[in-house]
């Protein structure tokens, strides 16, 4: 099913002026905390699910056989599109998953984005209603899609949609279809559309991959050495570490204050946010940064956004604005590892973690300190 379009956070506490003029440009921009970077990590994943995203990886191969390039990050993020991974749910050891997981009747009306009628397939088996048609289990398949593509994952002879790993073996060789290379942007794209006939849906879900992809990597840090690796070593530590609005010093987490744009405090949360973040870790080498992001920016050797994100170092701030070319507009920053990544602390509900570079929307350049 069609997800809601995700945008950048606002994620670094400010003083009151920079913070209206963030809201300023939240409400004329269209952007909210509820930003493409949340989750982004296989921490907002359940354990169980993720298991079940990485066993379809290994069986789809029987039943496409010429399919390339599946992996875990393209089954998440489906999934966290279509289901949020189920949580909430209960999901039993076998994969079932209880309460199971409906979507809208598809009869028409128009709730949910529905305006077309699907007549019952299955006579209620999957979906529980003969009086039309509903998408099911944590990757929403309908009915009668499950009886084309539905396969027995766990052994127990059933291929049910309710089940953790017959939706993800299913999804796994409905995306293969015709013997995809998934490691080629176009045919991933091509296989999520497939998924869902909305380029506003395959950015969505793209944007995911690509932040799961950049988790489940660690990075390539044999070559990165003296300062460099004590700002980087300093912040990789703190992975895990909650998202506090106002959080962090050079000296740690620390308790936040009240409010971000959207009224989140970070008052009774000890944490970071991603300017707190970046002035502990740079602190650990002798580095005395500014508290905010925009005033970060002003420091070092700037690195236009021009050059793109392959001119960055590992070590060096990467920034993000609502008007790049524009410093008093940047709303995030992080730390750049290498190979596309950044450590950041993206947004409240979240944690210290990596994320892609490409995570968060309007790439404003780097600064390099060391």
């Amino acid at each position: 099913m069609v997800g809601l379009l995700m945008f950048a956070a606002v994620c670094c506490a400010a003083p009151v002026g920079n913070a209206i003029s963030a809201y300023v440009a939240l409400q004329t921009g269209g952007q909210g905390d509820s930003g493409i970077a949340e989750g982004g990590s296989a921490a907002d994943i359940p354990a169980r699910m993720l298991t079940a995203y990485k066993k379809a990886v290994q069986q789809v191969a029987k039943y496409a056989p010429t399919c390339r390039g599946m992996r875990w990050p393209i089954l998440a993020g489906i999934a966290k599109v279509e289901s949020n991974h189920a949580i909430g749910r209960n999901i039993a050891p076998g994969g079932d998953i209880r309460p199971k997981i409906y979507g809208v009747l598809l009869n028409g009306s128009g709730q949910g984005g529905n305006t077309t009628v699907f007549p019952d397939a299955d006579g209620g088996k999957w979906d529980g209603t003969a009086n039309g048609e509903r998408a099911v289990g944590p990757f929403q398949f309908l009915p009668s899609t499950w009886e084309s593509i539905g396969k027995d994952a766990n052994g127990d002879r059933v291929a049910d949609p309710h089940n953790a790993d017959d939706a993800a073996l299913g999804a796994a060789i409905y995306l293969c279809g015709g013997g995809r290379d998934l490691t080629q942007r176009p045919q991933l794209k091509a296989a999520i559309l497939q998924y869902n006939h909305s380029d506003e849906y395959v950015a969505n879900v793209l944007g995911w991959i690509d932040q799961y992809t950049a988790a489940a990597k660690s990075p390539d840090l044999k070559n990165v050495s003296g300062t460099v690796r004590t700002v980087i070593d300093a912040a990789l530590s703190q992975r895990g570490v909650p998202y506090s609005w106002g959080g962090g010093s050079a000296s740690g987490p620390s308790y936040g204050i009240c409010c971000s744009p959207s009224g989140k405090s970070g008052a009774s949360i000890k944490g970071f946010d991603c300017s707190g973040l970046t002035t502990y870790a740079y602190a650990q080498a002798g580095i005395n940064l500014p508290r905010t992001a925009a005033a970060q920016a002003g420091r070092g050797r700037r690195i236009p956004a021009s050059l793109g994100t392959g001119a960055l170092k590992p070590g060096d701030l990467v920034f993000y604005a609502y008007a790049p070319g524009r410093d008093s507009t940047i709303y995030h920053v992080g730390i750049y590892l290498g190979s596309g990544q950044m450590i950041d602390a993206p947004r409240p509900g979240t944690v210290v973690r990596m994320d892609s570079v490409n995570a968060m929307s309007g790439y404003a350049g780097g600064a390099r300190l060391l």
